[in-house]
């Protein structure tokens, strides 16, 4: 079955459709949606129902499209408060661990596969090659088990992951290019690595910087009589900054994640509804992204490297990824031994590694449907193996917290602007034992009672209202220790909380 004018959003829509109805059966068992998303790619493909997908150069097109999006995204979720702690622990991840995971896992690989008796030897610039391809952790892969398990760490974990690998891709496109150009021109040294690392990682550091101010100072200035058109506005200048950084010959990747923080943390018009827009959107381009690069794969010849990816999937999990790890750490004293074995867990492969194994598909070099076969299987292993057994682990290991609650009952959200908290209780015999009016609350100053929830109900209160028992109250506050206190001081233990 080919893609064709006539069927393609047939095809489309179905493959949507299956994927998000088996990302939902799925997610009750704890596999990872992304997972099956690739299956449900595979299944459609040529060893399946026969969708021919065979370009690299348009899945590669797509990945980029997508990742721009996905990173963004997760980097509008990231708070400035939250990676500053755990910048230098992230950015020391992000480039010599790359870069010692890419040495060891070459090392091996170089070494192991001559004697798999499947495969002809590699030479050592194929072997790092493929090492390379595979040394970064994936943004999508990280930021949707992450968030949608809804895993609260202790130790600042999560940032320092998320900022890892969101940030940790020039190295190992570098490293990629790198050995494509030593493989078909034999001249390139490694000063000139080092050299084009830097220029990369700083000329995307700084467009991602710039342009994300600029992005929140368009935003706020240009006045649209639609506020529908914002998301739209803010998508056009995730692709300036990404397409413009390249121009430049920066690192297009780290830019938009590094904007995405820059917008995320500053106010700016309509800001919630483009969040949510973002935050669907990034789904959207999760789902087609693994949905095609499902479809580029041939199944059956997975088989014919089952061995080989086996042995280094497994060499990069429980070796080279912990090595890597607890190398670059030694210099933060701070975080715990539990804490960096599960830093040497979370090392997830995704989309990125096969997006990047289409680079030497592209560029003709020996051995290249080799590799992407190799990264393939070794994603699919990652997403098993460690997608599978992230939540458990950090509750083996103690470093779960419980998740704040949010206010959520009402379905209302603050503005950005306005300072204030909002929270919600319920109310209980003992809160009423001084009285069943809303007045009787020992509520502080500057207090609302906005709403109140009966059964399916919604009244807008007063104080001579009588309040019965299971009666969800609405509060918004403008002083939130305060209020804090008084809950506490009334025995109030069930209550959220959202500030601004």
């Amino acid at each position: 079955m080919f893609f064709s004018t006539e069927n393609i959003l047939l095809i489309g829509s179905i493959l949507l459709f299956v994927s998000l109805v088996v990302g939902k059966t799925g997610y009750r068992f704890g596999v990872p949606a992304l997972l099956l998303f690739l299956v449900v790619g595979m299944l459609f493909g040529s060893d399946g129902l026969g969708i021919q997908f065979n370009n690299p150069t348009q899945a590669q097109f797509i990945g980029m499209i997508a990742l721009s999006i996905i990173l963004f995204s997760g980097g509008m979720d990231t708070k400035m408060t939250e990676i500053r702690p755990i910048i230098g622990e992230g950015i020391v991840l992000a480039t010599f661990g790359v870069f010692i995971t890419a040495f060891i896992t070459g090392i091996f690989v170089f070494g192991i596969a001559s004697v798999t008796g499947q495969h002809i030897a590699l030479t050592l610039t194929e072997a790092l090659l493929l090492a390379s391809v595979m040394s970064s952790t994936d943004s999508a892969s990280v930021f949707s088990i992450l968030r949608s398990r809804k895993l609260h760490l202790k130790h600042n974990l999560r940032p320092m992951l998320e900022l890892e690998s969101g940030s940790n891709d020039p190295m190992a496109y570098l490293l990629t290019i790198l050995f494509i150009q030593m493989i078909q021109a034999a001249d390139m040294s490694f000063g000139q690595l080092a050299l084009q690392f830097i220029v990369q990682l700083g000329i995307g550091a700084v467009c991602g910087y710039l342009l994300g101010r600029l992005a929140v100072l368009i935003l706020n200035k240009i006045n649209i009589q639609y506020e529908s058109l914002y998301p739209v506005l803010l998508l056009a200048l995730v692709f300036f900054i990404f397409s413009f950084t390249n121009l430049l010959h920066g690192n297009g990747y780290l830019a938009v994640y590094i904007g995405g923080v820059i917008v995320g943390n500053r106010a700016f018009v309509h800001k919630r509804s483009v969040t949510s827009f973002f935050d669907g959107f990034a789904w959207l381009c999760q789902i087609v992204m693994f949905l095609t690069l499902g479809l580029l794969v041939n199944p059956h010849e997975l088989l014919g490297v089952a061995t080989l990816g086996l042995l280094v999937g497994i060499f990069l999990i429980l070796v080279a990824r912990p090595v890597s790890v607890f190398l670059c750490l030694l210099p933060f004293p701070k975080l715990p031994f539990k804490g960096r074995l599960f830093v040497s867990w979370v090392g997830l492969r995704g989309a990125v590694p096969i997006i990047f194994a289409t680079y030497p598909q592209i560029a003709g070099i020996p051995h290249a449907d080799l590799i992407f076969n190799i990264v393939f299987f070794i994603t699919i292993l990652s997403l098993i193996v460690q997608g599978m057994t992230i939540s458990s682990f950090a509750q083996w290991l103690g470093l779960g917290e419980p998740a704040p609650k949010t206010a959520n009952t009402f379905g209302m959200a603050l503005p950005e602007e306005i300072k204030s908290a909002m929270s919600e209780i319920e109310i209980t015999e003992e809160l009423l034992k001084k009285g069943d009016l809303l007045m009787n609350l020992p509520l502080p100053d500057n207090t609302l009672v906005a709403m109140l929830k009966r059964n399916n109900n919604y009244i807008v209160p007063k104080g001579k209202t009588h309040l019965c028992p299971g009666d969800k109250l609405l509060v918004i506050t403008d002083n939130d220790k305060e209020l804090i206190n008084t809950y506490e001081s009334l025995g109030i233990k069930d209550y959220t909380f959202e500030k601004n």
